[in-house]
């Protein structure tokens, strides 16, 4: 199971990676939005791989209709993964989301 603090917690640990709000709920940037509470126990992350998460395991990965322009956000239930998965989850989005250059 994880949390909003565990999220937190990766996200900032990635460089570059700022916290600020988004619609009122937390959400991290690298470049763009990488990462971002939906709701409560309900994180909204970039995947390339969207279908297959949500088509293997409905309970944990979904979306709304809302996400259907966006498809590379897939919604992730917190209380279903665990700290080792969540952290895979944000390194993809950080991917995708174009992590800050680095300063010369």
């Amino acid at each position: 199971m994880s949390t909003q603090a565990d999220v937190r917690s990766l996200c900032l640990a990635l460089p570059g990676v700022t916290e600020r709000l988004s619609w009122q709920q937390p959400a991290w940037f690298a470049r763009t939005l990488m990462a971002r509470m939906w709701e409560d126990g309900i994180l909204t992350v970039k995947s390339e791989e969207r279908e297959a998460l949500a088509g293997t395991d409905p309970q944990k990965f979904f979306w709304t209709p809302h996400h259907d322009r966006s498809p590379l956000l897939v919604l992730v239930r917190l209380e279903a993964v665990e700290e080792t998965e969540l952290q895979e989850l944000l390194l993809e989005s950080y991917r995708l989301a174009g992590p800050v250059p680095p300063t010369v």
